[in-house]
């Protein structure tokens, strides 16, 4: 397979926060260990059978005066992640070598700030109608909300941009921030989002009939459904010669596709997933072989699993092993493209290939090569990918440079 025109990017930073914990450590505890952020759902006023994945402390941790017009449950998360494991450092060293206006700025979610603006209508005056608290739609519930505070945040002044995509939001704002930089828009790029529990995702979710009443089992023969989680990830994007250091992840492809087969479902063929997997692998010049770990989407659902095991196992067989980690997080919607990323990188730096901590009997169906039980085993490249409602489905490469 003959390389695209897709140029290698230096992941030269992230920072993460989910159920597990807020930053890397933690969630690379959960990784090697199998511990899961999932709870029953306690969530607000919410009483429904179900396990959600809720960050710790959010309700404490108001913004600073000065961002208060952003103060909403999505932006305090983003925050959170924001201020882990040195990431504000990396984009002061970005912003000193660059400059502030060449930085580019892509961030995503699909539930954005909603939960005020449930808060809001649901506490109006009964009489007038009027709201009874102050209510800043533009930025709380807006979906440009995150990118507005984001940048405020790390004061930035590049171009700047907001992906609603449903679940491979986060990931496509990954492959928006690449071509940003290929295209000399920007000489590096902060990618990544959060998307945080409401009640209109948990009801809505469960009209669907599609969340679980247990921690959620993907590729399980018994699955029956997803568990909603919520958090954030964010990653700084460089050409590899600004940070010139072997042992580095590298962003090595990215490959999109749109079925537009059904709403809310795959095409159970899983043709959407397997182009996008086949357009990452020749963005990136590799092969399905060169794949060492694949981290499926793996939600829960009957259809939406059995149609990515027809797509990973018709295109690497049951060579390649594969899992999904939302066993442990939960289903993080929009901000699972840049969750799972993160996930993936971390397996690449501690040679980890992920379990599946609530699957216990694998489909016998399936055909792919899914592992249940967390292992060592040395990586050089990775597949995450990311698939939402509408046929938006992401895929993409990181591998370890030198």
């Amino acid at each position: 397979m003959s390389r695209a025109h897709f140029s290698p990017l230096a992941v030269s930073g992230v920072a993460v926060v989910s159920s597990v914990g807020a930053g890397l450590s933690p969630l690379l505890s959960s990784l090697r260990e199998g511990a899961t952020g999932l709870r029953p759902c306690r969530f607000e006023t919410a009483a429904l059978p179900t396990w959600t994945g809720e960050v710790a402390g959010v309700g404490d941790a108001s913004l600073p005066p000065e961002f208060a017009a952003y103060d909403c449950r999505n932006n305090r998360i983003a925050r959170m992640a924001l201020d882990q494991d040195g990431f504000g450092t990396a984009v002061a060293r970005a912003v000193g070598t660059y400059g502030s206006r060449r930085i580019g700025l892509v961030v995503g979610t699909s539930t954005s700030g909603i939960h005020v603006s449930e808060q809001a209508y649901r506490d109006r005056d009964p009489q007038t109608g009027a709201f009874r608290r102050p209510f800043d739609f533009a930025g709380t519930h807006d979906t440009f909300s995150i990118a507005s505070f984001v940048a405020s945040y790390l004061n930035l002044d590049g171009p700047m941009l907001a992906v609603s995509a449903a679940c491979a939001t986060t990931a496509n704002a990954i492959g928006c921030g690449a071509r940003m930089i290929a295209a000399g828009v920007c000489d590096a790029a902060i990618v990544g989002g959060a998307d945080s529990l409401c009640l209109t995702t948990l009801y809505g979710f469960h009209s669907l009939e599609v969340l679980s009443p247990s921690p959620c089992r993907p590729f399980d023969t018994h699955r029956n459904g997803i568990s909603i989680g919520e958090g954030a990830g964010f990653a700084l994007l460089e050409k590899p010669e600004a940070t010139p250091q072997d042992g580095d992840v590298l962003l090595l492809g990215i490959g999109e596709s749109s079925e537009a087969y059904h709403m809310s479902a795959p095409n159970p063929s899983g043709i959407g997933a397997r182009l996008a997997m086949e357009r990452a692998l020749a963005s990136a010049g590799l092969d399905a072989g060169d794949i060492d770990y694949v981290n499926a989407h793996g939600t829960g659902t009957r259809i939406g699993d059995a149609a990515e095991d027809r797509a990973i196992s018709g295109l690497f067989g049951r060579r390649t092993p594969c899992s999904s980690t939302k066993g442990l997080i939960g289903h993080l919607l929009g901000s699972a493209g840049i969750s799972e990323a993160v996930i993936s990188i971390l397996t690449l730096r501690h040679g980890l290939i992920p379990g599946s901590i609530h699957t216990t009997s694998v489909d016998p169906a399936f055909a792919c090569n899914y592992v249940t039980a967390p292992r060592d085993a040395p990586l050089r490249t990775v597949l995450s990918n990311s698939f939402g409602f509408g046929g938006s489905n992401c895929s993409l490469i990181l591998g370890c440079r030198g």
